[in-house]
């Protein structure tokens, strides 16, 4: 079994290396393709996938990989990383600075250790498991904010049209019930805000297990509370999230529900 320590450090290593590939190529991408209609993958997000995975790898070789651009491997089934080596694709390949690195280490099932950097900002949150989560070595909190309306909230759109209505409900719903509903673009720094008081909740009803898998640990250390969209259980395989301060989650629940009933 590997030492925390050491897995906290190869996790840091690792993001600061696809960081730097990010933050250097940025305004500068050069080849864009298409993994749906309009779901992009860039050259800087296949490097800095491969800076994380030859890191990792490096020191843990049967330790289990899953990447968003393919990398796997590793027979150990008792360890797993989980990376998104850009997370905001579309953000960067437009030259909107709002993207980042996150990175998950499993063990036996359970999220341990948890890392999102964010580049442009040198902002480097890391969640270890019990052991509260921190940005650039300050301890964060959830925020206070116990009512809907007075909170700012956030969400995301599937790359799959034919889901967007849904999503366009819940949008809807939570912009009226709320002090202000964003969509910044970035799923893992969606909830890195959540932990850090910046945003009250988020919430997602199609994300993939690199989505989420890191801030669903900060959330919790932070103090937060994180369930699949009906209220029961997160998993980082189950497809959708909300992830709050704790304080107005059975509210945002509720809103949830009465837009998917269509009330």
């Amino acid at each position: 079994m590997p030492e925390p320590g050491e897995v906290r450090e190869v996790a840091l290593q690792a993001a600061l290396a696809a960081g730097d590939i990010l933050r250097t190529n940025f305004g500068k991408v050069q080849s864009v393709r298409f993994k749906g209609a309009v779901d992009l993958v860039t050259e800087i997000d296949e490097r800095s996938e491969q800076a994380v995975v030859e890191i990792v790898r490096a020191r843990f070789p049967n330790h289990r990989i899953l990447a968003e651009e393919g990398s796997a491997g590793g027979d150990d089934e008792d360890h797993r990383w989980i990376v998104d080596p850009l997370d905001g694709t579309t953000n960067y390949a437009h030259g909107l600075p709002f993207f980042c690195v996150s990175i998950a280490y499993e063990q036996q099932g359970q999220i341990h250790v948890g890392v999102i950097y964010d580049p442009l900002r040198d902002e480097m949150f890391l969640a270890l498991r019990g052991r509260g989560v921190n940005l650039n070595g300050r301890r964060l909190a959830v925020s206070t904010t116990d009512v809907l309306l007075g909170s700012l909230v956030a969400t995301g759109f599937p790359y799959d049209r034919a889901r967007l209505p849904r999503a366009m409900r819940y949008f809807e719903a939570l912009s009226m019930k709320s002090r202000a509903a964003r969509r910044l673009g970035s799923a893992a720094l969606d909830a890195a805000y959540v932990a850090a008081g910046r945003l009250d909740a988020y919430w997602e009803a199609v994300v993939s297990p690199w989505d989420v898998a890191a801030g669903w640990l900060m959330v919790l250390e932070a103090g937060g509370r994180v369930t699949d969209l009906s209220g029961g259980p997160f998993t980082v395989e189950g497809g959708e999230v909300l992830a709050t301060n704790g304080h107005i989650h059975e509210a945002m629940l509720e809103a949830l529900a009465e837009a998917s009933r269509g009330t």
